[in-house]
């Protein structure tokens, strides 16, 4: 567990750890710099599980499965609201159904907590999460860069959730096709570091103007760049920091 500066969550929940690279989102993801930073430290979960190309840490496409992470949550007593698997994908191809059986268990015992589970393969977790206890404090999202994944939305509505919700981040193209009927949340947010790719303030607006026309709360991260911290997250003169109600019972 770890606590996070990132605006929608409150902490981190890594029983996985190492992903692979898989769309065009990925190629800067800020995880592949922090898993170098940590296996250089010596932490052990992060060994191998990046490797330097041209001149950045790449990952190697191994999966580590934490189970002494598992029962961090049981831990915490104040609710939380849980980003799962920050540094990886709980729905990758390498990690087995069984572990991802005992993520949800833990998930269920202690509903005291909200989880947030963010993929980019929503393909997987069609298959396996009709098969799952429903939980009404887990949210089930979706990541989608540009207009090469919107595909992604169709298979989110599919799964069954409390909450589904869709990452726009890092957004490096325009969305203006995508559709977020039976979506609650919309996050939207310009990748960050130093290779950073630009965000056209016309691709938020669409995105903005979507949530109104179909009821998603919308959440705008970030500007990103170079300094985040420096372009900050007001959009339009505002903060959005708009939160999703939880719909099953």
């Amino acid at each position: 567990m770890a606590e996070t500066s990132i605006e929608w969550t409150d902490v981190t929940w890594n029983p996985v750890a190492g992903c692979t690279v898989l769309t065009a989102g990925c190629t800067n993801c800020y995880a592949m710099r922090m898993a170098a930073r940590l296996e250089a430290m010596g932490v052990e979960k992060y060994a191998g599980l990046t490797r330097k190309s041209g001149g950045r840490a790449k990952w190697t496409g191994r999966i580590f499965l934490d189970r002494k992470a598992l029962s961090i949550p049981a831990s915490w007593s104040k609710p939380r609201r849980v980003f799962v698997n920050s540094m990886s994908d709980l729905f990758h191809s390498d990690v087995p159904t069984d572990f991802i059986s005992d993520v949800w268990k833990v998930m269920a015992q202690t509903p005291r907590h909200t989880y947030q589970i963010l993929t980019k393969r929503p393909d997987r977790m069609v298959e396996i999460v009709p098969g799952l206890a429903k939980l009404r404090n887990v949210w089930l999202g979706t990541s989608v860069e540009d207009a090469r994944v919107i595909y992604r939305i169709d298979k989110l509505r599919q799964v069954p959730a409390a909450v589904r919700f869709v990452s726009f981040e890092p957004l490096i193209g325009s969305v203006s096709g995508a559709g977020l009927r039976n979506i609650h949340w919309a996050i939207v947010g310009g990748e960050s570091g130093p290779k950073a790719r630009s965000m056209d303030p016309a691709w938020v607006d669409e995105i903005e103007s979507m949530c109104r026309d179909q009821g998603a709360a919308f959440f705008f991260k970030q500007w990103g760049g170079k300094n985040k911290k420096a372009a900050g997250r007001t959009l339009n003169g505002r903060l959005y920091d708009e939160m999703p109600a939880p719909s099953m019972p």
